[in-house]
């Protein structure tokens, strides 16, 4: 696509990060042991629902980031403190179960390209989703999904890094509670990118 002086318009993308049942639905274990404002997750979920439809419609890119580990979770073997010692312990997102299977309502459509080999927060980490946008040549990312202050931000974090031109919709992301979700969105972001509302990315 052109713009009026005959540039190559950036391509954008939809990244949808862990839309799985372990966060979104009502007996995923996440969802229970840690989101105490259901209030908040419930909105994101709506909102991611009527993100991604605008982004289908439109025909920008989506893409499925989630997380799910074999059997034991070798790939994060060892694991000491932070996340890969608490993915273990908590036995969540393991291979073809419930948990790490996508939400039904955000699940992805025939075409939609679905990131494998993910082992860390950043929805970089050990996956092949920098090769797909680099070679897609895809330099918009808007980011929606969760948590918020954890592996939102930390694929936000890395995005900037890698130089993609990075988006937070805010009302499409969850954290565990709104102290946690107002810090991520007032004071770090604007470090590494820009954010917006659902309602602003359906009509920009």
């Amino acid at each position: 696509m052109k713009d009026i002086h005959g540039q190559t318009k950036p391509k954008s993308a939809l990244i949808l990060i862990e839309t799985q049942n372990e966060w979104m639905h009502s007996d995923g274990k996440l969802y229970r042991a840690l989101v105490t404002d259901k209030e908040m997750m419930h909105t994101s979920i709506r909102n991611i629902e009527k993100a991604l439809d605008y982004a289908r419609l439109e025909g920008i890119e989506v893409i499925h980031v989630g997380l799910r580990f074999e059997k034991g979770y070798p790939e994060i073997a060892n694991g000491k403190s932070g996340l890969r010692k608490a993915i273990p312990n908590a036995g969540t997102f393991p291979i073809n179960e419930f948990g790490s299977q996508f939400y039904d309502t955000v699940k992805p459509a025939s075409g939609e390209f679905v990131v494998t080999g993910r082992v860390g927060a950043s929805g970089f980490t050990g996956s092949n989703l920098d090769v797909y946008l680099r070679n897609n040549k895809i330099e918009n990312l808007y980011l929606v999904g969760y948590a918020t202050h954890v592996c939102v931000e930390s694929t936000l974090r890395d995005a900037h890094e890698r130089g993609y031109n990075t988006f937070l919709i805010s009302d499409a992301t969850s954290a565990f509670n709104k102290y946690q979700q107002d810090y991520v969105l007032n004071e770090v972001v604007h470090h590494f990118g820009e954010q917006l509302t659902t309602k602003d990315f359906i009509e920009k």
